[in-house]
């Protein structure tokens, strides 16, 4: 299987990269548009401010692209938050893949915003990029900023409230948290996004 990474300039690319490899993938890290086109799987990975993500996915002139593919096509971290329409952070356009706008994290008493650290799946619905993923089952969360829960939620988190930890609409996926770092449940969710099964 043909799978890209699209160099959007995240410190956690290369974490990334080395979970697919531990699943017998050997992603290529690439900003150049033919080979984004010609895979069978993109991953959107990121980690940082929304404002600088989409300034890099301009720069190397992808936003359109990114708009326009066909096949299965994965954010995690601010990759996910990059696929909805906004975000609060720097009052920025982002991909509008997604319907909604990302907003800073609240917390509150005893919550401290970031949100790092490991926090509990709720599934909101079934989809094939969570099969053998448990409701309650736990994965690792860096950010400051959540998506909404809304009809693409296929699971939630909450940290002062609940928030999208598992997104999906048409062939657009996201996941929140960190798949690289989170044991188990992270390579399950990226083995079934390499799935041959996933639709």
């Amino acid at each position: 299987m043909n799978v890209v990474l699209i160099d959007s300039g995240g410190a956690n690319i290369g974490s990334v990269r080395y979970a697919l490899e531990r699943l017998g993938v050997d992603a290529r890290l690439t900003a150049e548009p033919d080979a984004i086109r010609a895979a069978d799987r993109v991953i959107l990975p990121g980690v940082g401010a929304a404002p600088a993500g989409m300034a890099r996915l301009r720069e190397l002139n992808l936003v359109e692209l990114i708009r326009g593919l066909r096949q299965p096509l994965l954010g995690i971290c601010l990759g996910m938050q990059l696929l909805f329409d906004s975000s609060e952070e720097g009052d920025v356009e982002c991909l509008g893949l997604i319907p909604g706008k990302v907003r800073k994290m609240a917390g509150g008493p005893g919550l401290r915003v970031p949100h790092m650290g490991w926090n509990t799946l709720h599934r909101s619905r079934d989809d094939t990029l969570l099969r053998d993923i448990g409701d309650g089952e736990h994965a690792y969360f860096v950010h400051g900023y959540a998506a909404p829960v809304s009809e693409h939620t296929l699971a939630t988190s909450e940290h002062g409230e609940r928030f999208a930890a598992v997104v999906r609409r048409d062939r657009c996926w996201g996941a929140q948290f960190h798949p690289e770092r989170s044991a188990s449940v992270g390579a399950r969710l990226l083995r079934n996004f390499l799935s041959e099964r996933l639709a």
